[in-house]
């Protein structure tokens, strides 16, 4: 019985950070020089082939985000990247703030191409 306490420090204390300040963190780690340039890369890769998008884009946004969510007491794997984003899609419907960084961080690593032109599909004027 060594009364050892099992909390970690650093371990999930930090997860009490709000959502907003970790999705500020990983938003400005993206904006850093090192990071924007692997992006770039990534991106010039993928020639905006979606499914290249996947390819090459994806595992950098993916390590740039594990890299800032680690600090906060997520696993710096795959599993903490889901965690983290079903953390912020919870707070999303309750925090316009949460829910509009959410927005901006998609849009830095999804082409812009993942929405249909308005009216695809709906039958639209020429389809008459």
């Amino acid at each position: 019985e060594g009364g050892g306490s099992p909390r970690r420090p650093g371990g999930l204390a930090a997860v009490r950070a709000s959502p907003a300040v970790v999705l500020a963190e990983v938003i400005k780690a993206f904006g850093a020089p090192e990071n924007a340039q692997r992006m770039e890369e990534a991106r010039d890769n993928a020639c905006n082939d979606m499914g290249k998008m996947l390819q090459f884009l994806l595992p950098v946004a993916t390590q740039i985000q594990q890299e800032v969510i680690k600090a906060y007491g997520f696993s710096s794997d795959g599993e903490g990247v889901l965690k983290f984003a079903r953390l912020v899609k919870s707070y999303e419907s309750q925090d316009p703030e949460i829910a509009s960084m959410s927005g901006k961080l998609k849009a830095m690593f999804l082409p812009p191409m993942t929405l249909p032109p308005h009216g695809a599909g709906t039958g639209g004027v020429a389809a008459s």
